[in-house]
């Protein structure tokens, strides 16, 4: 029986994958799973405290909300759009991000000038504002959430990544590459992108978390999915009127953002300091 690779000892990297895992599975099975039709409403119900609670509801284990719908059916449902805008933006932030970064930390020059440049341009601006912009040009939708992200938080990989391609660039077996005769492609794809992909992964699982937040915020304000698909940001916002009458129901959706975006970044700093070669030889030493 082979042993288990290292990063996958780790605890934090477990805990994470768990915590994930869960998420996975409520998005998946999430017919199955809610007790509900999260968008069923039953006004004889509006308003209904936790099951545990005085006046509780048994067919409503977390209660319901102002129109009668049911906040554990929502949570579950809502897990789909968190996890689905965490994984499609995050990685196409990569593809982008990381694009960028390769192209200018390995040509150097005015090449990596003028990258450079961009990417300062575009962290000149404030991440949520950017985002709300983008999606006032774009219109609401799940895409166009995905893709006000992308746009976005591309130059996270972009400035972090260009760093360590210019450190590798500098290793000797890519000046052996480059001597034998390889391509500017088959040197990055074969040489330099192996030594960042440790890098690479470790962003990408932290973006999942930044995006779980960001799709949150513009579910918030009204601008992301419509009001017939449940969202953790858009139960918070009909929560709001009755924080006094039923504060679970704003409770609930906030720990359930906190526990996703826990997850993502607890796997994000478990894999940092399990597949960064620097960390783990300044821990032994």
């Amino acid at each position: 029986m082979r042993p288990l690779p290292l990063w996958l000892k780790s605890g934090r990297v477990q805990t994470g994958l768990v915590i994930i895992f869960i998420l996975v599975v409520c998005a998946v099975f999430a017919p199955y799973l809610a007790p509900n039709d999260p968008n069923e409403q039953n006004l004889l119900s509006i308003l209904t405290p936790p099951a545990w609670a005085d006046g509780g509801d048994p067919m409503f284990p977390l209660g319901t909300d102002s129109l009668g719908r049911c906040i554990l059916s929502r949570l579950i449902f809502g897990a789909r759009v968190a996890l689905t805008v965490a994984f499609t933006a995050s990685v196409g932030a990569m593809i982008i991000g990381a694009t960028f970064a390769h192209i200018a930390g390995y040509f150097g020059g005015w090449v990596d000038w003028l990258i450079g440049r961009i990417v300062e341009i575009w962290l000149s601006f404030p991440p949520v504002i950017l985002s709300l912009i983008l999606m006032v040009g774009l219109g609401t939708g799940l895409r166009n959430v995905v893709l006000a992200i992308i746009l976005v938080d591309w130059t996270r990989f972009c400035r972090v990544l260009r760093s360590e391609v210019i450190v590798l660039r500098r290793r000797d077996y890519v000046a052996a590459a480059q001597l034998v005769g390889f391509s500017h492609w088959r040197t990055i794809t074969r040489e330099i992108l192996p030594g960042t992909l440790p890098l690479l992964i470790t962003l990408m699982s932290l973006e999942m978390g930044v995006a779980v937040i960001v799709e949150a915020i513009l579910s918030f304000v009204g601008m992301s999915v419509g009001s017939e698909t449940p969202a953790w940001g858009q139960m918070i916002a009909d929560a709001r009127q009755n924080i006094y009458e039923a504060p679970f129901n704003l409770i609930a959706p906030i720990c359930a953002i906190f526990f996703a975006v826990f997850g993502f970044n607890i796997l994000g700093d478990g894999l940092r300091r399990t597949l960064d070669t620097r960390l783990t030889q300044t821990e032994r030493t």
